[in-house]
């Protein structure tokens, strides 16, 4: 299938070094907040690359659940393939796309496990279905069918009909701390705006990209 033509010029915005803030995190939640009043669906949805020890690299949609000055929080299942590849190189992107706004926003860091204290503050926050669900998968694994996996969770829902649901041992966060996030905005011919924060020690270097 040839789709070739498919094909829209990018003539919302434009983005001048003037423009930034001089913290590139400061420049997300900018930009984040935006995304947010655009009534975009899940603002927060981000692809989280990840590479395996053989260099297969592997992507994913997650959800932002919070940020600040020390990095990015999402939180999954600690035995998931994406949790494996963490442990074994720690080197990960996370990349945002609202083309509603024609922009995009790249984080590369170091991904971390937040502490339990912090996942369980998280977890029973979640509704509580959600927490019972995370008894349920083991992220990543074959499984026979749904019917198993739906039964599986009426089985959690009865064990855990009586009180709050515990944090899993299996599940948790993850912080990833930015070592460079690119800004970009999308541009007439193609010839769009890219900006690199780079971190020096404790501050931050603004570059200008080619398109």
């Amino acid at each position: 299938m040839d789709i070739g033509h498919f094909r829209r010029e990018y003539l919302k915005s434009g983005l001048e070094h003037g423009d930034l803030l001089g913290d590139p995190v400061e420049q997300f939640s900018l930009w984040f907040n935006q995304a947010r009043e655009t009534d975009i669906p899940d603002p927060n949805a981000m692809i989280l690359s990840t590479v395996s020890s053989d260099g297969q690299p592997s992507q994913r949609t997650v959800l932002l659940k919070y940020f600040d000055e020390d990095g990015f929080v999402f939180f999954t299942n600690k035995e998931s393939r994406k949790a494996r590849q963490i442990k074994e190189n720690p080197k990960v992107n996370l990349h945002f796309v609202w083309l509603e706004l024609e922009r995009q926003i790249s984080i590369a860091g170091i991904a971390t496990p937040i502490t339990a204290k912090e996942s369980a503050r998280y977890f029973m926050s979640r509704p509580r279905n959600s927490q019972i669900a995370a008894w349920v998968s083991n992220q990543s694994s074959k499984i026979s069918s749904r019917h198993l996996l739906m039964h599986k969770f009426k089985e959690m829902k009865q064990k855990f009909s009586q009180g709050d649901v515990p944090l899993p041992s299996f599940w948790g966060g993850y912080r990833v701390a930015p070592s460079s996030i690119e800004f970009w905005q999308g541009r007439e011919n193609r010839l769009h705006d890219r900006f690199l924060y780079s971190r020096l020690d404790d501050t931050w270097k603004i570059e200008r990209l080619a398109p």
